[in-house]
């Protein structure tokens, strides 16, 4: 069964929107004022772990506890992020084509797997590597590594990686000798090798693997 790992967010979900849904929310119920709120908007515009919300009560003088704001925010996540039917019916076709999925993303492991349940796709994958699991980042090759195996499968069989993050994706993709297929969108740094493929969408992507295997 061929391989394919995913990123999670800005590739198969809108981190971008659920987070401006979920920080507006927050702030509401904890009466934030508007210098949290864009405080907040700042610190987590690309990733959030418990350790911001610590840095955010003492900052704030909050009376909430920190574990209290980040199980908020974890739960907030989850529920406003989405994935839009066309991608989830794109993975069960791969699925169904005898594909293997996973997916490999930068986050801690509460938030990543709670939107990964809130959208429906923990369904639809074999398995799961964040890296708040062995506190290491993409493109260190022992996160795909662990995507593979918890998926029952080796890198060594080889696969594809898909996302958007030209270093992290693509650049940690090849180290770990996989294909790659970039969602172009962010700067391409100088230096780096090319993806095999590069398309708009998610479903482009899921296109090409449909019609390579």
């Amino acid at each position: 069964m061929p391989l394919v790992l995913f990123d999670l967010d800005n590739t198969l979900v809108d981190r971008q929107l659920a987070l401006n849904d979920a920080v507006t929310a927050l702030c509401r119920s904890n009466a934030l004022a508007a210098n949290a709120d864009q405080w907040l908007r700042t610190e987590l515009a690309d990733r959030a772990t418990a350790d911001d919300f610590a840095r955010l009560r003492e900052a704030f003088d909050l009376e909430a506890s920190a574990a209290d704001l980040w199980q908020e925010y974890v739960d907030l996540m989850s529920a406003t992020v989405t994935c839009r039917p066309e991608v989830l019916e794109g993975l069960a076709r791969l699925r169904a084509g005898g594909w293997t999925i996973g997916v490999i993303t930068n986050g801690a492991g509460d938030i990543q797997r709670a939107k990964l349940a809130g959208t429906g796709l923990a369904d639809l994958v074999h398995g799961v590597a964040a890296s708040g699991d062995l506190e290491i980042r993409k493109p260190d090759r022992r996160l795909f590594e662990l995507g593979a195996s918890r998926c029952g499968v080796s890198l060594a069989d080889g696969g594809w990686m898909v996302g958007d993050n030209p270093t992290g994706d693509v650049g940690g993709g090849h180290q770990a000798g996989l294909r790659t297929i970039w969602l172009r969108g962010r700067p391409w740094p100088d230096g780096l090798p090319a993806a095999n493929h590069v398309v708009d969408d998610v479903t482009d992507a899921i296109t090409i693997l449909l019609t390579e295997e």
